[in-house]
């Protein structure tokens, strides 16, 4: 990291910033969830068009984003949600680059689609790394800075940018390849480990109706209201190894889907599990949004996750850390 470093002055914290990478993997054994970005697709497309690691750490921002004031000239990219950010009183493209002057002020505004945002920086956001990162998991209190949320006159310390002659002001990602955060998308399942503990007829349930996000959701999960999932017996069972995208279903027969937050084991039996490839329009979601769920096989979902990933790999490649 320079000797002086780039810092970015908190004067508004928005309504829940935190900074994340892609997680905290290899702990669960030990009760450490993996947190890290809901969206890890759209933090990776920012901090590739940076010329950032892809595990560089930014800030996610949920709904309602921070006003923050940079103290030297950085390059900054906003992916993600759009939440209608400024600078300057005038509109700064998504998924794009672009320098915040010296000075500058980042605020935000409208919710156009979307739920959460994130802020890459050229060099990325510096944090403790705790047991291999810096994502904020605001349950237990770990990592970001100290384990909770963005307040009011925080100081976020900004890592060396990367160390390249290039210029990549205005680098974008396509139009063609941008997401579409739909309020009722249809996310692509497959069958859980214990789609046997429940009714027949339930994964078909599952697929064929529509669901709600509550008010009772946040990063640990969504709790989804809609058609009963029956069990052809008793809901719990031994608590074993649960991940994000687990669609448990408690005794209220009212699904649950985990989230970047989740425990790390669960008692509650499992009908499906989201694929990979289909996480970034899940993490989109808010309460009040519906979506619906199709069941595909194993194999497809391979697929899906590896022709993603070359994708992204083909428009913007890695860069070494």
């Amino acid at each position: 990291m320079s000797p002086n470093p780039s810092i970015i002055h908190v004067l508004r914290p928005g309504l829940f910033t935190t900074i994340q990478d892609l997680g905290r993997y290899g702990y669960q054994r030990f009760g450490v969830s993996v947190s890290g970005a809901m969206d890890p697709w759209a933090l990776t497309v920012g901090n590739r068009l940076l010329g950032n690691p892809d595990r560089a750490a930014g800030l996610e921002l949920t709904l309602q984003g921070p006003e923050l004031l940079f103290e030297q000239r950085l390059s900054i990219a906003i992916t993600g949600a759009d939440l209608s950010p400024t600078c300057g009183g005038q509109s700064l493209p998504m998924w794009t680059v672009a320098t915040m002057p010296a000075g500058s002020r980042l605020r935000f505004g409208t919710r156009r689609q979307g739920t959460r945002a994130y802020l890459a920086v050229a060099g990325g956001i510096i944090a403790p790394l705790l047991l291999g990162s810096r994502s904020t998991h605001v349950r237990s209190g770990l990592g970001g800075l100290a384990g909770r949320p963005l307040k009011k006159s925080d100081q976020l310390v900004v890592g060396s940018p990367p160390s390249t002659n290039r210029c990549w002001e205005g680098r974008a990602l396509a139009q063609s390849s941008r997401p579409q955060y739909l309020a009722s998308p249809i996310l692509r399942v497959i069958p859980g480990s214990q789609v046997d503990h429940s009714a027949e007829e339930a994964l078909h349930v599952l697929a064929t109706s529509p669901y709600r996000v509550t008010s009772e959701s946040d990063r640990m999960g969504y709790r989804l209201e809609g058609a009963e999932l029956p069990h052809c017996g008793p809901a719990d069972i031994i608590s074993e190894a649960v991940s994000a995208g687990s669609i448990q279903v408690p005794s209220n027969h009212q699904p649950i889907l985990l989230m970047a937050d989740c425990q790390p084991t669960g008692g509650y039996t499992k009908l499906a599990t989201l694929i990979r490839a289909d996480r970034h329009l899940a993490a989109q979601l808010g309460p009040g949004d519906s979506l619906s769920f199709r069941v595909i096989t194993m194999k497809e979902a391979s697929k899906l996750f590896r022709s993603s990933h070359a994708e992204l790999d083909r428009l913007l490649p890695p860069q070494n850390p």
